[in-house]
Parts: C-alpha cells; sequence; structure tokens
C-alpha cells in the first residue's frame, strides 16, 4: 500500500512514540507501506522537525529523512487547479495523485475535503491501521 504522510502525522509520531502516528510510521520503516515524496514534501518534512520547539534530534531527522529518500518513491507531480482550506498542502495531494497513492494519512482531515482531492482517500492514523 503507498501512502503519502502530512507532515503533522510525522510530528506526532515522533512526540508519541507508541500512537496510532507512530503505529504509522514504524509500518513505513517496516517496508509495510511504502511512502510517496517529491523534494517539496520532503523540504517541508526537515524545516517542521527541525523546528526547535520540538526538541527532536537534527540527527535523527536527518536519518530518517535518508530513510524516506532510499527506500520511499520519489514522484514527479505536475501542478493541479484544486482548492485546498490551506494551499500548502496542495502538495501532497499532487503527489498522491501523480504517484496512485492508496491514502493520504493526515491528523487534519477538515484540510483535504473530498472535492480537493480527486478521488484520493484521505485517512487518519487511526483509520489507516484498521486498513492493514
Amino acid at each position: 500500500m503507498s501512502v503519502v504522510l502530512d507532515t503533522n502525522v510525522l510530528v506526532s509520531a515522533l512526540l508519541t512514540p507508541y500512537g496510532p502516528a507512530a503505529r504509522v510510521l514504524d509500518a513505513v520503516l517496516a517496508g509495510r507501506l511504502v511512502l510517496l515524496f517529491d523534494d517539496r514534501i520532503l523540504c517541508e518534512y526537515e524545516e517542521v522537525l527541525g523546528r526547535g520547539r520540538f526538541g527532536f534530534d537534527p540527527q535523527d531527522v536527518k536519518a530518517l529523512l535518508d530513510f524516506f529518500r532510499s527506500e520511499g518513491v520519489a514522484v514527479v507531480a505536475p501542478p493541479l487547479k484544486a482548492e485546498l482550506p490551506d494551499p500548502d498542502d496542495l502538495m501532497f495531494v499532487e503527489v498522491a495523485l501523480a504517484g496512485k497513492a492508496n491514502a493520504i494519512v493526515t491528523g487534519n482531515k477538515k484540510h483535504f475535503p473530498a472535492e480537493g482531492c480527486g478521488g484520493i482517500l484521505v485517512v487518519s492514523p487511526a483509520e489507516l491501521l484498521s486498513m492493514l
């Protein structure tokens, strides 16, 4: 199953190591889920996870991103003319559609209304876990 992870899922996974988001990240790390991404998504992951307020070790963040680069699937995604509540989230939909993802996983489903997602399934971490 291939997925696109919203950045908030990674933050939640690293802040709450036994929660649903962490179990989703564990599935990616174990190869049970294939992560789809592009350079924009990796840049956002790096910028957000590097924020001092979270206190994540920079070497751990680098190792995680290196894993994504080596084991995930880089997608070249054409721009879409969809509208989302947060325009910065459009890149996740673009990558999901171009890469034929099974789902976008997010902690903020309201940011991904069905009419803006081109038929891609949008699920919470807990919902994704119930599908595995």
